[in-house]
């Protein structure tokens, strides 16, 4: 199997300095006194499973000619109780997701709460979240200021936020709010609400445009062929600016399933740096891969992988898979 080495023109790596290009995040409070969830596990069980998707996201890097650090993982707080977030900041991870706009708000919130009062120790230990922000945010040697946004939850601490869900036009200015990056833009209108709310705010909103590269009819995304002229249609926003492509691979217990979806996207995503795309502004971010498949999304090029359940464990509905269509709401777009 063909694995797809950082022949990418677009730099590919991130990391919590590049991430630094994100916004942040909100706090945590911890009601010690608060019985935990039914499925929360212990801290050294937590880091213990850290460890372990940080130790095969390396591997995985190694294999397809990178750093760790040129990789960045988003943390989806989706199955994860206050505690397990609490956790780990304590790690020293800053970078989340969510998949609904009200958990996304609930959760930077807890998150701001948290750091607000321990401020994190000095002493707290850092897994793997200092460097990619230099490759991934980075491009031909000049850096790209993309820091934390102190005004969001979590941002004087570094904190980012990632909407990887379904955005919907009537939550989207809570989303510009909370959030850094924003992975799930599917089609113009949505876009154009996006411009209008940051036009109002003097803001400039980063996004990804997901892309249907399975071709199953209930996932939100756009259809392969119509996603280089939406990224040209968005490229004429003055206040949005596209980042990259994310995409999400058909649910299967077999993560080599996947590579024929990640396979597209990459292609696409060469492709479109290949006529332009980030000459002006960078486009360099590829969000692939979750739980289940995330080393084989890291073979194919991806620089940003959405993980939960590796991470948090599953929820007691089982492993995590993308949700289907309920009306007027945002389905799961991680794992």
């Amino acid at each position: 199997m063909a694995t797809h080495a950082a022949n990418n023109p677009v730099p590919t790596g991130p990391s919590t300095d590049a991430m630094s290009s994100l916004p942040g995040l909100p706090g945590l409070p911890g009601h010690a006194s608060a019985p935990p969830a039914p499925h929360t596990m212990a801290p050294e069980a937590l880091e213990s499973r850290y460890q372990l998707v940080n130790e095969r996201i390396a591997r995985a890097a190694a294999r397809s000619g990178r750093k760790a650090s040129d990789i960045i993982t988003v943390a989806v707080t989706k199955t994860a109780d206050p505690e397990q977030i609490r956790a780990l900041l304590q790690l020293g991870h800053r970078d989340f997701g969510e998949n609904r706009v009200q958990q996304l708000i609930h959760h930077a919130s807890i998150v701001e709460e948290h750091l607000n009062r321990q401020r994190l120790l000095p002493s707290g230990r850092k897994v793997g979240a200092d460097s990619a922000g230099d490759t991934l945010f980075a491009q031909g040697g000049r850096r790209i200021e993309l820091k934390p946004v102190a005004t969001q939850p979590g941002g004087k601490e570094g904190v980012r936020w990632h909407m990887i869900g379904h955005l919907q036009r009537n939550k989207a200015r809570k989303v510009v709010e909370f959030t850094r990056l924003i992975h799930s833009v599917d089609s113009l209108r949505i876009a154009e609400e996006l411009q209008t709310i940051a036009l109002k705010k003097d803001h400039v909103i980063e996004v990804l445009i997901q892309v249907n590269c399975s071709g199953e009819g209930h996932k939100y995304g756009c259809p392969l062929p119509a996603a280089m002229p939406l990224a040209e249609q968005i490229e004429g926003m003055i206040n949005v600016r596209v980042r990259g492509l994310m995409t999400i691979a058909p649910y299967s217990t077999d993560p080599e399933d996947s590579r024929r979806t990640f396979v597209r996207c990459r292609e696409l995503f060469e492709e479109m740096a290949r006529v332009g795309f980030g000459q002006e502004h960078p486009f360099n971010i590829l969000s692939m891969g979750m739980s289940g498949d995330y080393e084989v999304a890291i073979s194919e090029g991806a620089n940003i992988v959405r993980i939960g359940s590796a991470i948090f464990g599953e929820s007691k509905g089982g492993p995590e898979v993308a949700e289907l269509d309920e009306p007027e709401e945002e389905r799961s777009q991680e794992s």
